[in-house]
């Protein structure tokens, strides 16, 4: 199946068949010596991901990779284009004794400036949606950046997913974190997700079963990679009625919330009732400023890098924000964004 592009989104993205049975059945022969690994490493020499195309980097930026702009290298990267290759990209870290980090967009996430150590793995290529007519059900890659599928389900007349149009992150996350936005969320439409578990095998979780709750799920901080995901949808709305009402959510969110400098997007849970962009504006930090980030004077809840600031200016802002909240409210506010490498040392 061909994908068109869509300028409004991202390119169109290398498709992946999840209807193919060989691709978790191959193996993979394991590189040999770690000196020769590390040898590689120190020397900035990709080395060949066993059994695939890919190719597993050294020190690779994370500041190139995240909404933030900040954050040191991954000691080692991979960007698996199907399941087979991310199999493959476990085993390898497997072999070499190497912790795993899973990375989406990036849109959600302060990595240290120290950077993150074993392997990280990219989903970003990890993308495909099959529709099911009968149902009114999608079934789409962990790499598929929001924005994207919110427009493709409009165009089709799919009601349900508008309200996402203007979350920039991707599908594998969205069902981790329990995504959402305008009262609507993850946990609202999602049937059930394919997740990868550290032995390999593959394992179908339900909503029950993934505990969610406002902005999180029993997959945060767990060792379960999701893969895939199904939603229900409501096909034979107005195509024209449900692009109107999606391009609406983008222009609100655009309108509300600072896009002119990088950030991660909202930096704290809303603590019920109260919003935590009004807490963080009524003790006066709007403007605050540590380093080069600051808190956005258009949305408290969000955070910028105004040019050269480090994962340290954001994660000392941070703590700020939470010290001067909790003097003053006796509140503690609980980061959305997830944390990633040695802060305290950093």
């Amino acid at each position: 199946m061909t994908l068109s592009r869509d300028s409004r989104t991202v390119p169109a993205p290398v498709m992946l068949d999840f209807a193919d049975p060989g691709i978790y059945a191959r193996s993979t022969p394991l590189l040999s010596q770690r000196a020769t690994v590390q040898e590689r490493h120190d020397k900035f020499i990709p080395l060949p991901l066993p059994g695939t195309d890919s190719m597993i980097k050294a020190n690779v930026p994370m500041a190139s990779l995240t909404s933030f702009r900040v954050g040191g290298p991954a000691e080692w990267y991979v960007a698996p284009r199907r399941i087979d290759e991310l199999h493959a990209s476990l085993e390898w870290a497997r072999s070499q004794g190497l912790p795993v980090t899973m990375l989406g967009s990036g849109s959600n996430l302060l990595v240290s400036d120290r950077g993150i150590a074993g392997l990280v793995i990219s989903t970003r290529f990890l993308r495909c949606a099959s529709f099911d007519e009968t149902t009114g059900q999608i079934t789409v890659g962990a790499g598929e950046p929001l924005p994207r599928l919110a427009w493709r389900l409009a165009d089709r007349g799919w009601q349900g997913f508008e309200w996402a149009v203007g979350i920039p992150g991707t599908v594998g996350g969205a069902v981790v974190m329990n995504a959402g936005a305008h009262g609507d969320c993850v946990a609202d439409i999602l049937v059930d997700t394919h997740v990868l578990l550290p032995n390999g095998s593959t394992e179908i979780l339900t909503p029950d079963q993934l505990r969610y709750e406002y902005r999180t799920s029993a997959l945060q901080g767990s060792k379960k990679l999701v893969t895939q995901a199904t939603f229900q949808l409501n096909p034979g709305a107005n195509p024209k009625e449900l692009i109107a009402l999606t391009d609406t959510h983008k222009q609100q969110r655009q309108r509300t919330q600072p896009y002119d400098f990088p950030s991660c997007g909202s930096v704290f849970r809303n603590p019920d009732p109260h919003k935590a962009g009004w807490l963080i504006e009524q003790v006066g930090l709007k403007g605050h400023q540590i380093g080069g980030a600051q808190v956005a004077q258009r949305h408290a809840n969000f955070i910028l890098n105004c040019g050269g600031a480090t994962a340290s200016d954001i994660f000392q802002l941070i703590r700020h924000v939470q010290s001067c909240v909790q003097r003053e409210w006796q509140l503690w506010l609980e980061p959305e964004v997830k944390m990633l490498g040695d802060f305290q040392a950093g």
